[in-house]
């Protein structure tokens, strides 16, 4: 039966509604029922603080947020509570910065090379675990994306503050019908520009770029004041940083620069890649020689651990809450892809992950600026609410201390932006963006999972209503 036009604009409008419909008056949720705290003048009381900057947690301090702003932060011994503020106790509690984090996609993986666009559930989620502030890194709909955006900026919306990312930046060879295949490096100039005259403000190349198209995009969005961050293939790490590259997504797990036999604009056949991550000494000169290259030409790196994890065997299953967030056909095909790595050898053996997972950690070790991602890609089990805290806990299994950790997903991802004087970190004068968790994650990682509040700009959020809205939506809406 074929819908017409405005019958099936009908029958969407219904559809998304009716999967966010609140069991309790059979309405569908406002944003507005998510809200915990609005008062303009707050007072968190004997908390624990870890403030983004990489220190240790503070602990016994009071921190005051006026009109979404951070006015007081120190010793409660010390700080005066302003005597109409909302106070709330914070004993046995720990206080971080909003995440910032930068490989963030508004898609999900529908199976095969489809995927569906999360405007609904993805902001909301987002948020849910954490994120104040993401970076899209590569998009299927820029258009939805650039209006999400826009929405949230206005308060129309909630969800993190975005910075978008426009179309993948690829050449023939990926067997996705949502992508472009760039046809040469003026193709690339011209959409690289088409999208900054649209709001696009970073790019993102892809595996099958080749080395012209990778400089001319390079060069374009230089020229228009935005930076470039690819996921590599056809071209080799080195020859990216020796481009002028901002930025490499995914650690090392997707270096090419090792293989033997690699040709020119290429990618390796495979396993190619994949069996020259497995053989390399991550202590040789050469690995070392191409970090010490990325961190001369100042190129940030994104970690990625929470879709990699997914490839390896023996590795945990998404928490229950990430799998009832699942339409409940996206979750039988999640979970018979992951038991599907479980009796065989997976992607990558444990061994590989952890070696190019704490390579990761002599990157930061040596000086270069690590960024903190999740990239809800792979055959499902990244979701936003519950992958941040993911990734910061895969990043201590690495070697980070826990409050390393947390500045590799706040401060540095708000350097990187260029937006750190105005989140990234808690302190004075800082925008009051913030989460709060339900014991010291310091001491125990696994207390960063209890997370009951998110605040934006001094509003506080409830996280489990928000879950609870969200619930049988992601991988529809």
């Amino acid at each position: 039966m074929t819908l017409k036009p405005a019958l099936f604009t009908l029958a969407m409008t219904g559809l998304l509604a009716s999967a966010a419909v609140s069991a309790a008056d059979g309405k569908p949720p406002s944003d507005k029922d998510f809200i915990a705290y609005d008062q303009p003048l707050i007072a968190f009381t004997h908390a624990t603080v870890i403030d983004g900057t990489g220190g240790k947690a503070a602990h016994d301090q009071t921190l005051v947020v006026d009109k979404g702003r951070i006015t007081a932060l120190g010793k409660s011994s010390k700080v005066k509570v302003p005597q109409d503020a909302k106070v709330i106790d914070a004993h046995g509690k720990t206080l971080m910065p909003g995440f910032v984090m930068v490989h963030e996609h508004m898609f999900y993986p529908a199976g095969g090379v489809e995927y569906n666009e999360m405007s609904y559930s993805f902001p909301r989620l987002y948020l849910a675990g954490g994120t104040t502030t993401m970076r899209t890194a590569g998009s299927m709909m820029p258009y939805a994306d650039l209006n999400v955006r826009d929405a949230i900026a206005k308060g129309s919306v909630i969800g993190p503050d975005m910075d978008v990312t426009g179309p993948y930046l690829n050449g023939p060879g990926l067997p996705i019908p949502a992508v472009h295949a760039l046809s040469g490096p003026d193709d690339a100039e011209r959409t690289v520009n088409y999208w900054a005259d649209e709001g696009v403000t970073s790019y993102k190349a892809y595996m099958q770029i080749t080395r012209e198209e990778l400089k001319r995009v390079i060069d374009t969005a230089h020229a228009r004041k935005a930076k470039v961050t690819a996921h590599l293939c056809s071209v080799t790490y080195r020859e990216a940083v020796d481009m002028g590259i901002d930025n490499l997504e995914h650690g090392f797990f997707v270096s090419s620069d090792f293989v033997k036999d690699k040709q020119p604009d290429t990618c390796p056949k495979s396993p190619g890649v994949s069996d020259s991550l497995a053989a390399v000494d991550a202590k040789s000169p050469e690995v070392k020689a191409l970090m010490k290259d990325m961190i001369d030409h100042h190129v940030a790196l994104t970690s990625t651990l929470t879709v990699f994890e997914t490839f390896v065997p023996n590795r945990p299953k998404a928490p229950q809450g990430a799998l009832d967030l699942m339409l409940p056909e996206v979750r039988a095909q999640y979970e018979a892809s992951w038991n599907k790595v479980q009796g065989s050898k997976g992607r990558m053996s444990p061994d590989t992950y952890l070696k190019l997972a704490r390579m990761e950690k002599q990157y930061a070790d040596a000086g270069g600026l690590l960024l903190a991602g999740t990239d809800p890609t792979g055959y499902g089990g990244v979701v936003p609410g519950y992958s941040s805290k993911r990734e910061i806990e895969l990043l201590v299994e690495a070697g980070f201390g826990f409050e390393q950790a947390v500045k590799i997903a706040t401060f540095n991802g708000a350097k990187y932006l260029g937006r750190d004087a105005d989140v990234g970190t808690l302190a004075i004068g800082k925008r009051a963006d913030l989460v709060v968790i339900d014991g010291d994650p310091a001491k125990n990682t696994a207390d960063i999972e209890h997370m009951p509040y998110v605040f934006k700009n001094g509003v506080g959020y409830d996280t489990q209503k928000m879950f609870d809205a969200t619930h049988d939506t992601v991988g529809l809406h």
